[in-house]
């Protein structure tokens, strides 16, 4: 569905990359706090948010660990905020919906297959580490399979369905676009489907135009007008994914989750940073920032106040 307001999703931190790897990658609850509120501020409708262990980093999965940032962001700002249920390819289904479920946002990303997840390569980009559990993360994605098997999808989806949240749904390959589809046709997702199609991780698709056209081309002949298409670009993909998808009327997500750089050779030192610079693109285009209102109706969420925190 084509639109003139481009909604610009913000993914804070993630589980991805390390602290060791920029000064600037938010770690502790009132730096993902400022972060996301800047964010907003400089045009992102959406944040995504996960949290992590503020002594060295580590992702970090336990609801009480976004109570704090929550509740700022939602004292000031009327950012939508969507929680992860992707946490770390580390832990287990349960351990990842149980934000969400605590907290009830409005949107909650939701990764649509299992996939083989290659960190390992910034092992040769870094050499030194603060804390152990940076490089072991790293190596030990050799041999990791990031699990979301169709029993994993289905209890994320009868959990959180109650709460009334709608889903970023992650689809990293073709074959993910067809798992939701099948989850589509059974009921356990209703329309308008917001899907963010993920380009650039090892494991997944890759990041070129053509790979880009071929998940919009299977998303419509799949899904009609009945979803909204938004992407991510990983690392150096980041903007050139997000201005092709703006220019061919999709949503963007940019944020220090996907990329710590802002050009070559230059870490971007906010999220903000990275909104802005794909601002530029969209303004570039003739077109308009969606803001959250417009983002809330866009998406059909339940709005801000029946959230949970």
């Amino acid at each position: 569905m084509m639109s003139t307001k481009v909604i610009i999703s913000c993914a804070i931190t993630g589980s991805i990359h390390t602290p060791s790897m920029s000064p600037h990658l938010p770690v502790t609850a009132a730096e993902i706090a400022e972060s996301a509120l800047g964010a907003a501020e400089a045009g992102a409708a959406i944040v995504h948010l996960h949290a992590r262990n503020p002594d060295d980093g580590r992702p970090d999965q336990s609801p009480e660990a976004f109570e704090p940032f929550l509740k700022v962001i939602k004292q000031s700002s009327d950012v939508v905020v969507n929680l992860t249920t992707g946490g770390s390819p580390y832990m287990s289904v349960e351990e990842r919906v149980r934000p969400a479920a605590m907290w009830k946002p409005e949107v909650a990303s939701l990764n649509m297959g299992s996939m083989n997840f290659g960190l390992f390569p910034m092992l040769k980009r870094y050499k030194t580490f603060k804390h152990e559990w940076e490089p072991a993360m790293l190596e030990g994605s050799h041999d990791l399979v990031f699990r979301n098997s169709f029993k994993d999808i289905r209890y994320a989806l009868e959990t959180l369905n109650e709460t009334g949240a709608r889903y970023e749904f992650e689809c990293y390959d073709t074959s993910h676009l067809h798992n939701l589809h099948h989850f589509w046709t059974e009921g356990l997702v209703q329309a308008p489907l917001f899907i963010q199609t993920c380009f650039g991780l090892l494991g997944g698709i890759g990041g070129h135009p053509e790979e880009v056209l071929h998940m919009k081309r299977t998303a419509d002949r799949l899904f009609g007008d009945q979803y909204r298409w938004s992407v991510l670009g990983a690392g150096r993909s980041q903007m050139q994914v997000a201005a092709q998808a703006a220019a061919m009327g999709g949503h963007v997500r940019v944020g220090l989750e996907d990329n710590l750089w802002l050009d070559r050779g230059t870490l971007a030192t906010s999220n903000a940073a990275q909104v802005m610079r794909v601002r530029q693109i969209i303004d570039g285009l003739g077109l308009e920032i969606a803001s959250p209102s417009d983002a809330r109706e866009i998406l059909a969420l339940k709005g801000s106040d029946r959230v949970g925190f």
